[in-house]
């Protein structure tokens, strides 16, 4: 498995350049965007680390997601993805975060979809949040691959928005 090595280079030297940090909590990517921003050329320098929680206890204890609003959604919302990705930056004290819930599968829980919703926040706001649906018929590891490439494409988009902004 390998990711776009560009993408990840041009990640990195964003990051370096602007000497901003970043972590990661992730649900349906399963570890995959943790994998990619460890494989990032001096990764250690900005990227802080991350979590992957799975089930709704854990996001509940280790993010603080609202156990009744988590079971509503089966963990699978908009705001669950957001209060991910602001509770894991106040967690590893980092400048941006990136979060992740979702399914791989087509479940009953999803209506039989393979959907995922992704946050991103930057200094304690949430930047940007979208939902990604994918053919229900996709493989598991195939959704979460492109989950990830996707991700890391739209990230690579709003640092540079961000960017040209300061």
């Amino acid at each position: 498995m390998e990711f776009q090595k560009n993408l990840l280079e041009y990640i990195s030297e964003s990051l370096m350049t602007t000497d901003e940090t970043i972590s990661i909590a992730e649900s349906v990517t399963s570890g995959l965007l943790q994998l990619a921003f460890s494989q990032m050329p001096n990764a250690s320098l900005f990227y802080k680390g991350g979590i992957t929680a799975y089930t709704l206890p854990e996001k509940v204890r280790l993010l603080n997601v609202d156990r009744s609003e988590a079971e509503e959604c089966d963990c699978v919302s908009e705001n669950i993805a957001e209060t991910m990705a602001l509770n894991v930056a106040e967690l590893f004290k980092t400048d941006w975060s990136i979060a992740t819930t979702g399914y791989c599968t087509p479940i009953r829980n999803s209506s039989y979809k393979i959907f995922a919703y992704f946050s991103f926040a930057y200094k304690g706001e949430i930047v940007l949040t979208k939902k990604l649906e994918l053919h229900p018929k996709t493989q598991a590891l195939n959704a979460q691959l492109y989950y990830t490439e996707f991700i890391l494409g739209c990230f690579k988009s709003e640092m540079n928005r961000l960017l040209i902004l300061k």
